[in-house]
């Protein structure tokens, strides 16, 4: 078990569990929570209607806001007015948890910066156990994406 103590003082603790999860305890009462972006069905209807940027380029572009000189918002971005509307949150899959004072923790955060016996673990996703009061942590390990691999004069096969 790790302890960690937040700028407020207050206790939270990682606790490991038999099935390979990270149990998170400690005081939730204020936490923001986190939900990833979905941008496929945007994507593809750009994609349809000629959009040219890849999907990265694309992602950042369906965000756009235009400010003036002195930093007032004018309007959307063009991407933003036609696209910006598919574009929703996976409400079913949180992938950040912050509670007040910390500590703040998102998807593929490596959680050995709380203690060395976490070090190595990565985050996968987070799973609220309202029996527990507490958030259930599936995690990888930091070099799991290697395991399968073979390496042949530098490439990966």
């Amino acid at each position: 078990m790790v302890n960690y103590r937040n700028r407020y003082g207050d206790e939270y603790t990682f606790t490991k569990q038999e099935d390979g999860t990270i149990l998170w305890e400690g005081p939730f009462e204020h936490v923001r929570i986190g939900f990833p972006n979905v941008y496929k069905a945007a994507y593809q209807q750009f994609r349809k209607d000629g959009g040219q940027l890849n999907q990265h380029e694309f992602e950042e572009k369906v965000h756009e806001q235009i400010y003036d000189q002195d930093g007032n918002w004018l309007r959307k971005g063009p991407i933003t007015e036609d696209y910006g509307p598919m574009v929703f949150s996976d409400t079913d899959n949180m992938n950040m948890v912050d509670p007040s004072g910390g500590p703040y923790i998102k998807q593929h955060m490596n959680l050995g910066q709380f203690g060395k016996e976490l070090n190595g673990r990565c985050v996968s996703t987070f799973t609220w156990d309202k029996d527990k009061k507490a958030y259930e942590i599936q995690t990888y390990g930091e070099f799991d994406h290697l395991a399968d691999s073979k390496r042949i004069g530098g490439l990966t096969v």
